[in-house]
């Protein structure tokens, strides 16, 4: 399959299973699951050509590991991210390494100053723990700034973290004392 296909594939896959599952009139249950046949219909119905195949693909070639494919092969879910107030995956409480980053785009900085990080129409606020993937995540919004969070005083101080199975950690706000506003080097992990 080529790029671009699995490409459109993961963009249309991000958008109805974290978003707006109802624009096609799928069902996401509490986890985010879905049927994977039912997602084949509902697309079919709304013009768009899926099949097991290339969603396995999707799941297969993402680097981010965006989706799960349940361990009987009937569902799909986005792994993180969701937006949809149906949804509300269950995860285990994790204690952070010391320092996680985020990534955004410098025009964001001031909002970031006055209010920290707040998970906007998501759920979470999304960290990683390698400065790579947050430049990666920051240049999508403009010029990228690599934020640096104080995790584990955070985690310390009360405030719960998860991680999804992509590895990517979750938590509900960041306070701006917790933000170290010093761009972060690129050569850092």
């Amino acid at each position: 399959m080529d790029t671009k296909s699995l490409t459109e594939t993961s963009k249309f896959l991000s958008y109805v299973l974290r978003h707006e599952p109802e624009a096609i009139g799928l069902a996401l249950d509490r986890e985010g699951w879905a049927s994977i046949d039912a997602l084949i219909a509902a697309a079919a119905s709304h013009g768009r050509v899926l099949d097991r195949a290339l969603i396995e693909q999707v799941v297969i070639s993402s680097d981010k590991k965006r989706f799960a494919i349940s361990e009987d092969g009937s569902g799909i879910r986005a792994v993180q991210g969701h937006s949809t107030p149906t949804v509300s995956i269950s995860m285990q409480e994790k204690a952070p390494p010391a320092v996680l980053y985020h990534g955004t785009a410098t025009r964001f900085l001031e909002s970031i100053r006055q209010q920290g990080l707040l998970p906007g129409s998501r759920h979470h606020v999304h960290l990683s723990e390698d400065v790579q993937t947050a430049i990666g995540v920051g240049q999508r919004y403009g010029q990228p700034v690599v934020l640096s969070i104080e995790a584990a005083t955070m985690h310390g101080k009360g405030q719960r973290f998860y991680q999804a199975e992509n590895g990517v950690w979750l938590t509900a706000n960041v306070p701006a004392e917790f933000i170290s506003f010093t761009p972060a080097s690129h050569g850092e992990r």
